[in-house]
C-alpha cells in the first residue's frame, strides 16, 4: 500500500516556470502517470524507461508489484515540489495479481492527518486510557483503510505492508482502531522505504541461527536489567544460536563470529537513537563504541560470510524512526543496504515490555508462515493478555521466564495497552 499527498486534481500543482503539469486522481495507474510531472521527468530518461514507467502491465506474473514500484517513489510526487496543507491522501493498493487500485481521500488533508498522527501517538506514549487514544485511532483507521476495506476483504488478503509519505512514517499501523478491532488482529502489518530498495524474495530462516548480542550495563546511560534475559531466552532456549552479553557485545566480535557461523539472524539488545538530521548522532549503543547512522555499513551486515542477514531485530529505541534523509531510521537503512527484514522501535519502548514482545515473537518465527505473521501473533498475544507476568513470572505461551527481582517490580505494568506492542514495527520484506 502506497500512501502520500497530492493535490488535489482540480488543483494545478506548482511546479517550474513553463510546466502546468497535474497529478490526476485514477483508478489505473497509467493514466495516473501519463500527463503528469512524472511523464514529464521520464522524457529526459529516454523512451525505453518511459515504456516501461508508464505501463500499466505487470514486469512478470510472478512478481506484479515491482511494476508500480519501477519508477521509484519520487516518480509519484517528485522532489521539489511544495508540500501544501491542503494536499489529499492518496491511498494505493497493489494487489498480489498486480490490480491496482487507487483512491483519493479528500477529507484527509496534509494538515488534518499529521497532525492527527502526533496527538494519536502521543496518547500511546503517554500510556492513556482506551477512551483518549481510540477516537484517534478510528479517525485515521477511516481515512487510511476505509477507502479500501472492501476490496481487502474482496480478495482475503491477510499482509499489508506500507510505503509511506513523510509525516505517516512513525504511525503506529497496528494499533489503528476499526471501532470494532485493531488492525493487527486482522493483519500483519509492516513498512518498506521502497520497493525498489527490498528484496521481496522468501528465505526460509528454519535452518539458521541467532546471532544475539547486548549489554545490560553502560557507563553514561541506563541500565536495561532484562537483556540477559533476553540474550538467554531467544539464544539457545527458543532459537538455536549464540549470545554475547556487556563487555563481549562488540562490532568486532559481530563481524568475527558471522565468519564461523550460519548467522541468518542478528538480533541487538541494547540503546539506541534516531537524531533527525543528525547521523552522525544517531547511533546502536555496543559495549565499547556507538555505531552511527552513517557508520552502519562498519557491520557488514550484507555480507554474506557465510550466509547474509536475513532478519536484523534491534531491540531498542527509536531504531525505526526516520526523517526524510534516512526514511526509517536504522532500519529502513539496513533494508535498503540489503538486509531482507529489520525489526526495530519507533518510540523509547519499556525494557521488559520488550522482552515480552521479542520472546513470544520468536517463539512464534518457528512455526508462522511469514515473519510478519509472527510479530503480528505476538503483537495480538499481547493484546489478549496472553503474554503476562504473573507470579515473579514472564508467560508467553510458548515459554516461562522466571524475573529477576528487580524485573519483577515493574509487574504492575499493562502490556496489553498499544503502547508496549505497537511500537515495535517490521521494516522490508515481511515474507
Amino acid at each position: 500500500m502506497y500512501v502520500y499527498f497530492a493535490p488535489a486534481p482540480d488543483k494545478p500543482v506548482a511546479s517550474k516556470p513553463g510546466s502546468s503539469s497535474t497529478l490526476v486522481a485514477s483508478t489505473d495507474l497509467s493514466s495516473a502517470l501519463r500527463g503528469s510531472l512524472v511523464a514529464q521527468k521520464l522524457e529526459e530518461q529516454g523512451s525505453e524507461a518511459k515504456d516501461k514507467c508508464l505501463s500499466a502491465k505487470p514486469a512478470s506474473p510472478s512478481d506484479p508489484i515491482w511494476q508500480f514500484d519501477s519508477c521509484g517513489w519520487e516518480r509519484l510526487y517528485p522532489k521539489g515540489l511544495p508540500n501544501q496543507e491542503t494536499d489529499q491522501m492518496v491511498v494505493v493498493l497493489v494487489t498480489p495479481k498486480g490490480k491496482v487500485i487507487r483512491k483519493q481521500v479528500p477529507d484527509a488533508t496534509r494538515g488534518k492527518v499529521v497532525k492527527a498522527v502526533k496527538r494519536f501517538q502521543g496518547s500511546l506514549l503517554g500510556l492513556k486510557d482506551a477512551n483518549t487514544y481510540l477516537p484517534q485511532s478510528q479517525q485515521i483507521y477511516k481515512w487510511l483503510m476505509s477507502p479500501i476495506d472492501a476490496d481487502l476483504k474482496d480478495r482475503k488478503i491477510n499482509n499489508l505492508v506500507f510505503v509511506m509519505d513523510k509525516g505517516l512514517r512513525s504511525l503506529p499501523v497496528a494499533a489503528l482502531h476499526d471501532g470494532t478491532g485493531y488492525i493487527v488482529e486482522r493483519y500483519s502489518v509492516g513498512f518498506m522505504p521502497s520497493l525498489a530498495l527490498s528484496d521481496t524474495r522468501h528465505v526460509s530462516l528454519k535452518e539458521t541461527q541467532v546471532l544475539a548480542m547486548g549489554a545490560a550495563e553502560f557507563k553514561d546511560q541506563a541500565a536495561l536489567p532484562s537483556v540477559p534475559l533476553e540474550l538467554s531466552t531467544i539464544a539457545g532456549q527458543l532459537w538455536p544460536g549464540q549470545a554475547f552479553l556487556n563487555e563481549t557485545f562488540t562490532p568486532e566480535n559481530l563481524k568475527q563470529a558471522r565468519t564461523s557461523k550460519s548467522f541468518g539472524i542478528v538480533h541487538l539488545a541494547t540503546h539506541g537513537d534516531f537524531q533527525a538530521g543528525r547521523p552522525d548522532r544517531s547511533y546502536i549503543q555496543f559495549w565499547n563504541d556507538k555505531i552511527a547512522l552513517n557508520r552502519l555499513q562498519d557491520l557488514e551486515l550484507t555480507q554474506a560470510t557465510p550466509i547474509p542477514v536475513s532478519l536484523l531485530v534491534l531491540s531498542a529505541c527509536r531504531t525505526a524512526l526516520g526523517d526524510l534523509d534516512a526514511e526509517l531510521g536504522f532500519t529502513g537503512l539496513a533494508v535498503s543496504a540489503g538486509v531482507q527484514t529489520a525489526l526495530g522501535g519507533l518510540w523509547y519502548i519499556s525494557d521488559l515490555g520488550t522482552l515480552a514482545l521479542m520472546s513470544s515473537f520468536y517463539g512464534n518465527l518457528k512455526t508462522a508462515p511469514i515473519k510478519g505473521e509472527a510479530l503480528r501473533l505476538a503483537q495480538v498475544a499481547m493484546l489478549k493478555g496472553q503474554v503476562r507476568i504473573q507470579n515473579g513470572q514472564l508467560t508467553t505461551g510458548q515459554t516461562t521466564i522466571p524475573l529477576s527481582a528487580k524485573l519483577a517490580e515493574e509487574a504492575q505494568i499493562n502490556l496489553a495497552h498499544p503502547y508496549y506492542w505497537s511500537g515495535i514495527t517490521m521494516v522490508g520484506n515481511p515474507w
